[in-house]
């Protein structure tokens, strides 16, 4: 039986408005794009490093 993925939920406490294009669209791929939103995704080494480029407009509500 297959070990299920780690999964990571990640808040959005930060506006978009006036930032870097790049940083908008890392929100976009976080499926974030609302101050308050939270989703939540696989803890994968990809989207800890897209985390940590917008490390000032989210926040990490729960890991498990």
């Amino acid at each position: 039986m297959a070990k299920a993925a780690k999964m990571i939920k990640v808040e959005q406490t930060g506006s978009a408005i006036r930032r870097h294009h790049s940083q908008r669209e890392t929100l976009i791929g976080l499926k974030l794009n609302k101050i308050g939103r939270v989703t939540e995704l696989q803890d994968t080494p990809a989207i800890r490093g897209m985390i940590a480029k917008v490390q000032h407009l989210v926040r990490i509500v729960g890991e498990g």
